[in-house]
């Protein structure tokens, strides 16, 4: 209309900001406002680079000790609120430039993963054999072909996950509750709140106004769906976040630096020494994985400590004694490490085979649905003839319809053109391409890359939708399945077979993780009215820098320790390498095969039950005490160090819920809280590095 813009205003907006701050403005710009408001900027991108690269650190660290690597969206988050807070450009900072900051830092971090940097390249490197390499000789990676692999992988997902918005976030509005989380939490910090382009009806809901979101589609955000933070910003709030974060910090870097001087501090004997020498049961009191236990929560932990337990208090033991594993338990090749190995491995795939068919399922029914309804749709207005504020307003089964048809969207010079996607996914796929043949010759041929890409599309919108309603992306499933997919179309005589299996593995994993991620950012930004095409380049930004900065690290991590090692037992490496050995047809150790059937078949009954069993059925909050394959898997074969650390964790997660009662924001305190012991030895792990490097002696 004839209405100015908020662009026209800008340099008065900018004005009233640095003179009243800038909680007053945000709190009166409409929610489709917000997104003209500066978003991309130098400053914002430095940071967000600074704090994604101290993730990434973090994600290097602890993905090849355990595999485990984290978003870590809500202290990226808080830390970009606090940089800008303590400088003298805090009045100028605006949530969703604190989503761009956020969004920049999460394509960062999680390169580790999304590159294969903790599992597929140290599979191909560390446990790919001669024969199997299909060269005759061993693959190791040089730094440039690291950073032209990395390339290869890290931008198709992107441009995969751009299509999806509009259907799963604007359409269906799927939860996706961590993007919510991270949403409602820069709200709290920054004092805004969501606004509604159409109101709820007075009498629709008995909800209060103060305890509740409305946006733009006429819904609700109840504090439930995003956690339960409170909306309402205050200094106790911020003050008590940033001391949870600053004091476990401290402790988790303190505890970083005393176990490099004071070594036994990694594995405290607490059952006794035979137990820990010979059966790999020690205590590492880590700040760190206590804090992973934390955000995993109670439920996950006890999975994995069941598996511990069952793969090192019995199996393993089992096999050595009974002559099937005669070497020594941590030995992966003889010994009964290895043997649970196979064991752990059929329990994840079968779990994750089981729960992708049942989210497949449901993501094929729930189209077919939303396509009939919109096709009932229009059939009901072309029938009535009237407008669709005439069809809106009828009652019963068309005000279903309505609500599944009409969504509300910012205007199309915000979003990124369907031209720039297209465009995008043939570069990127051509890039991918390129790449792979590029390090790898013609040991790869090119439809095997092109059917792995073709794949990571499909499993990319699976992920999503897995991620969005479950909070859940089974990416480890996905590359399985690639790999048993491929198992079946490269010839079973071709020399390099493996090397194929894992590097298609990788492509679907890597496709699946980071569309799975952009969508989470492109969650919180919806929720605040940031702007898609900056989110969009965030994560094209963050995306290319952890591109060099994760090849560097990786490079880094070889030269300075020994890998793999006891410190640095790249599970997830192996887990990749065994899988493709698997399928492939290699041999198992004696009577792993009868075991391996036992165990998938048992789990993969229990991931049914559990997929299938509604939550409004009256059993389902029993599901809880049914293990869930996967944990169980990562619990066997990692050693008990880990699990017993995040057990712990797990323990004082039920305790703070427990005593939290219905404080709902005492879980985000929580997460924050246990973040900061994350990061804290994360990042000054890199300083332990540099500390071996010069060879500084232990104590």
């Amino acid at each position: 209309m004839d209405s100015p813009t908020i662009k026209s205003l800008l340099p008065d907006l900018v004005q009233e900001i640095e003179e009243d701050g800038n909680a007053g403005l945000q709190q009166r710009l409409h929610w489709n406002e917000k997104v003209d408001l500066p978003q991309v900027t130098l400053k914002s991108t430095l940071v967000g680079l600074l704090i994604g690269t101290v993730v990434l650190i973090s994600n290097f660290q602890f993905g090849l000790q355990t595999g485990w690597v984290s978003m870590m969206s809500l202290p990226s988050a808080l830390l970009g609120f606090t940089i800008f807070r303590c400088s003298p450009m805090a009045k100028l900072f605006t949530d969703v430039e604190n989503v761009y900051i956020q969004s920049v830092a999460v394509a960062v971090g999680t390169g580790p993963l999304a590159y294969g940097l903790v599992g597929i390249v140290p599979a191909i490197e560390k446990f790919l054999t001669e024969e199997e390499s299909g060269t005759g000789s061993k693959i190791v990676l040089s730094l440039s072909q690291l950073m032209v692999w990395s390339l290869g992988l890290a931008l198709f997902g992107v441009f995969f996950a751009v299509p999806l918005r509009k259907q799963v976030i604007i359409k269906e509005k799927l939860p996706f509750p961590s993007g919510s989380a991270t949403a409602t939490l820069i709200l709290v910090l920054h004092g805004t709140e969501l606004y509604s382009e159409k109101k709820e009806p007075e009498d629709t809901d008995a909800t209060d106004s103060d305890s509740s979101i409305e946006y733009p589609h006429g819904g609700v955000i109840r504090p439930s769906d995003s956690n339960g933070i409170k909306l309402a910003l205050t200094e106790e709030t911020y003050n008590t976040n940033i001391r949870f974060l600053v004091i476990t910090f401290i402790v988790s870097a303190f505890y970083t630096l005393a176990s490099y001087f004071v070594p036994v501090l990694k594995m405290l004997p607490i059952f006794g020494h035979k137990l820990s020498n010979v059966y790999q049961w020690n205590f590492q009191p880590s700040p760190a994985y206590i804090g992973q236990g934390i955000i995993m929560g109670l439920p996950s932990v006890s999975y994995m400590l069941f598996g511990a337990i069952l793969g090192w208090g019995v199996l393993a033991p089992m096999s050595k004694y009974l002559g099937w594993a005669p070497g020594p338990i941590d030995d992966w090749v003889t010994g009964g490490q290895g043997w649970i190995l196979w064991l752990s491995l059929s329990v994840m795939i079968a779990d994750s085979l089981v729960s992708f068919a049942v989210v497949t399922y449901k993501s094929l029914h729930s189209g077919v649905s939303s396509l009939i309804v919109r096709s009932s749709s229009e059939v009901h207005q072309r029938l009535l003839g009237g407008s669709s504020t005439n069809y809106n307003s009828l009652e019963a089964e068309s005000d279903a319809v309505s609500e599944q048809s009409s969504f509300t969207d910012l205007l199309p010079e915000h979003l990124i053109s369907n031209k720039v996607t297209v465009v995008g996914v043939i570069i990127s796929s051509i890039i991918c391409m390129w790449a792979i043949n590029s390090v790898f010759g013609s040991l790869v041929p090119h439809y095997a890359t092109f059917i792995a890409i073709v794949l990571a599309l499909f499993f990319s919108i699976l992920g999503v939708r897995a991620l969005g309603e479950t909070d859940l992306n089974p990416v480890s499933g996905i590359g399985k399945l690639s790999q048993l997919i491929f198992a079946t179309i490269i010839p079973h005589n071709h020399p390099a077979r493996i090397l194929i299996n894992l590097i298609a593995g990788g492509i679907a994993e890597a496709g699946a993780q980071q569309a799975g991620d952009l969508m989470q950012d492109l969650k919180t930004g919806h929720l605040l009215g940031a702007s898609p095409k900056a989110q969009f380049t965030a994560q094209l930004i963050g995306t290319i820098y952890s591109v060099f900065v994760s090849s560097i690290m990786y490079k880094v991590y070889n030269s300075v320790y020994e890998i793999p090692s006891q410190m640095f037992r790249i599970p997830t490496a192996v887990v990749w390498i065994d899988c493709s050995r698997l399928v492939t047809g290699e041999g198992l150790p004696p009577h792993a095969f009868e075991f391996c059937v036992l165990f998938a078949v048992v789990f993969g009954i229990i991931s049914a039950v559990k997929n299938i069993v509604p939550s409004s059925h009256r059993y389902h909050k029993y599901l809880v005490y049914l293990p869930n394959g996967v944990a169980v898997g990562i619990g066997i074969y990692n050693t008990p160090n880990f699990t017993l650390a995040r057990f712990l964790g797990g323990l004082i997660a039920y305790v703070w819920i427990q005593r939290a009662g219905k404080r709902k924001d005492e879980k985000v305190k929580m997460v924050i809280f246990s973040s900061g012991l994350v990061l804290g030895e994360g990042l000054l792990s890199g300083f332990t590095m540099l500390l071996t490097s010069l060879r500084v002696p232990h104590l």
